[in-house]
């Protein structure tokens, strides 16, 4: 696997793996994002002030009266050089539930109607495919997720709404996303989570990191709303919905 470095201004460089949204960059931006890391807490890296990973590229924030591109990257070449042949990690695993019900769902009918399939495929197709979460981005813990199935694939809205409630499971060319805010936003909305993906009290504020796989869950509208009173009351715990994670996956496997 190749790569390339990019300026970034005279704080910043991009390591960029590839242009293309695939689970080998991902692996690779996540090897390297969690080598540099390790490096820091054992003290190198000076300078370094933090990484931020995408799909494909890491970019690299340092501070220019410490350090410079120059002493910096021959410090990077070997983790680079070390993550080029890694190979996917497992993340952890969640069941989401989602209603599809309603107005949870408000773009259900034309998205059933553009693609010319009815209401309860585009539920089982969706709700059918597990998802690999590429990053987060946008707002925070909004998690950019593929792959979505190909007969779903549909480019964003025309007219994107001023206002997406917060918790709207929503699609957009090969991606599918929640929306952990309301907010603007140009998806195709398919169905509302009660989960909340974002909590600055707990100690990982993000419910969801790159790297994790996520399958949905249908409920009905009644069940959502148990649901999100549960949760809202602090009678539920988010992480119930966590079936696995790496390490309770590689005992399992042995």
């Amino acid at each position: 696997m190749s790569h390339r470095i990019l300026d970034a201004g005279d704080a910043a460089l991009t390591i960029e793996f590839g242009n293309v949204i695939d689970p080998a960059l991902l692996a690779a931006v996540n090897a390297l994002d969690a080598a540099i890391l390790r490096l820091q807490h054992g003290g190198g890296l000076p300078g370094v002030i933090e990484s931020m990973p995408t799909f494909r590229s890491l970019t690299v924030f340092f501070d220019p009266l410490v350090t410079d591109r120059d002493t910096l990257l021959p410090a990077l070449q070997p983790l680079i050089d070390a993550v080029e042949h890694c190979t996917p990690t497992d993340g952890r695993h969640w069941q989401l539930p989602v209603c599809y019900e309603g107005e949870a769902a408000p773009d259900l009918a034309e998205v059933t109607s553009t693609l010319g399939i009815d209401a309860a495929e585009v539920v089982a197709l969706h709700s059918g495919t597990e998802y690999l979460v590429y990053m987060l981005g946008f707002l925070p813990g909004f998690p950019f997720m593929g792959d979505l199935a190909e007969r779903l694939h549909l480019p964003r809205r025309s007219q994107p709404r001023v206002r997406v409630p917060a918790g709207s499971v929503a699609i957009a060319t090969g991606l599918t996303a929640i929306y952990p805010w309301e907010s603007p936003g140009g998806w195709h909305l398919l169905g509302r989570c009660p989960v909340p993906l974002f909590d600055a009290r707990r100690a990982s504020p993000s419910l969801l990191a790159a790297g994790d796989k996520v399958r949905f869950v249908p409920v009905s509208a009644d069940e959502y709303r148990a649901l999100e009173a549960g949760l809202r009351r602090g009678e539920i715990d988010p992480m119930q919905w966590c079936v696995a994670d790496a390490s309770s996956a590689s005992e399992a496997a042995a």
